[in-house]
């Protein structure tokens, strides 16, 4: 594949997440009881042939670094390509943090300029989704476009999150809204793109020079006149665990639709992943479970419904789990009751507790808590 691939996975989310990202990038969040969500472009990438792929990080970005630290997981372990994790960095030149996304590119617009490929895949880093990029290059190609946005008909309730695009028939860009308040159109732009390397360096060059950060306001949007810009449609599963807290527990409980999780789990290419050595999960003689996702390693002696579960947890005798997300090494104690709730990483849950959240709005329990 002639083409390079940017993962963009610095951005702050805190405001939008809460105490789930205070200690982690959204990209690095769990996903599915095994997965972290930076696995899913990565994993569309490699497989559509990208083989040189950068991840661009900022904000709380240790535990993606942590998850990264071996590009072999994704088949990215080779002397021409791989895996490039690009971070801010202080010179004579530059010393402050990326400004937007179109800063973070040209930051690292070395990485652009030291490649050959004529195309660039860009994607967030925080989205859960398989796509193959192949068909996207493709229409590129064919439409002599200079930027295609891959976009999906979302729901009318959906569309203020999302930049909002109008088009002709032939596919064209007409109008870009970010985040309306009275949409005009249903097609929402995923945050995809495909742009060729030598106008994207031109792109970013003009604008960081006028002062201007922001990829899709600066280029998409400003610019949309004056270049070629398609849509293209993308009808698969795709979803965001970094728009909200309720999105993330959405989008875990969508795992336990046996075909969305087949599409991941069941169909090539099967998403890849840093492989955890841990034993089987353990079912003692009064486990009931039903509708789970659980992950290995992990003890059951209580009752868990419709809930995920990561690595390494531990469910106490008489204790139940509905409807909840339980993170990698959490303990729960005996005869306690959890339900609609998310327990970040390693939280201890002692004998008899309850933490209930309601339907639409999950309580949140933060890494570390012992309650």
């Amino acid at each position: 594949m002639k083409a390079i691939g940017i993962i963009l996975a610095g951005g702050n989310s805190e405001m939008r997440m809460g105490e789930l990202t205070a200690h982690r990038a959204a990209a690095a969040m769990p996903v599915g009881g095994s997965y972290r969500a930076i696995d899913f472009p990565l994993t569309s990438m490699t497989a559509s042939g990208i083989g040189k792929i950068a991840v661009i990080t900022q904000y709380n970005s240790r535990s993606l670094h942590d998850h990264l630290v071996s590009s072999k997981w994704w088949d990215l372990g080779r002397k021409k390509g791989g895996l490039f994790v690009l971070s801010p960095y202080t010179s004579n030149d530059n010393s402050s943090w990326f400004r937007g996304t179109a800063d973070s590119l040209y930051q690292n617009i070395s990485f652009l300029k030291r490649s050959n490929e004529p195309y660039v895949a860009i994607s967030s880093g925080d989205a859960v989704y398989k796509m193959n990029y192949k068909d996207i290059i493709a229409f590129h190609k064919e439409k002599e476009a200079d930027i295609t946005i891959v976009y999906k008909k979302m729901c009318p309730e959906s569309l203020t999150k999302f930049g909002i695009m109008q088009m002709d028939e032939d596919g064209r860009v007409l109008d870009f809204e970010e985040k309306p308040l009275d949409p005009q159109s249903d097609c929402a732009s995923l945050g995809i793109y495909v742009i060729g390397r030598e106008l994207l360096i031109d792109l970013l060059e003009q604008v960081v020079a006028e002062g201007r950060y922001d990829f899709v306001r600066d280029i998409v949007i400003r610019l949309r006149k004056r270049l070629k810009i398609y849509g293209c449609e993308f009808d698969g599963y795709w979803s965001s665990v970094g728009a909200s807290t309720l999105d993330y527990y959405r989008t875990n409980m969508d795992f336990l639709n046996k075909d969305i999780r087949d599409v991941f789990t069941k169909k090539e290419p099967y998403i890849d992943t840093k492989p955890k050595d841990e034993p089987p999960v353990k079912y003692n003689m009064n486990a009931e479970v039903a509708d789970c996702v659980i992950g290995s390693g992990t003890i059951v002696n209580g009752r868990i419904e419709h809930s995920v579960i990561f690595r390494r947890v531990f469910i106490g005798d008489r204790a139940v789990v509905k409807n909840s997300i339980l993170m990698e090494g959490c303990y729960i104690g005996d005869d306690c009751v959890i339900e609609n709730a998310i327990l970040d990483k390693n939280v201890v849950v002692t004998a008899g507790k309850h933490i209930s959240g309601e339907e639409g709005k999950p309580s949140i329990v933060k890494k570390d808590s012992v309650i």
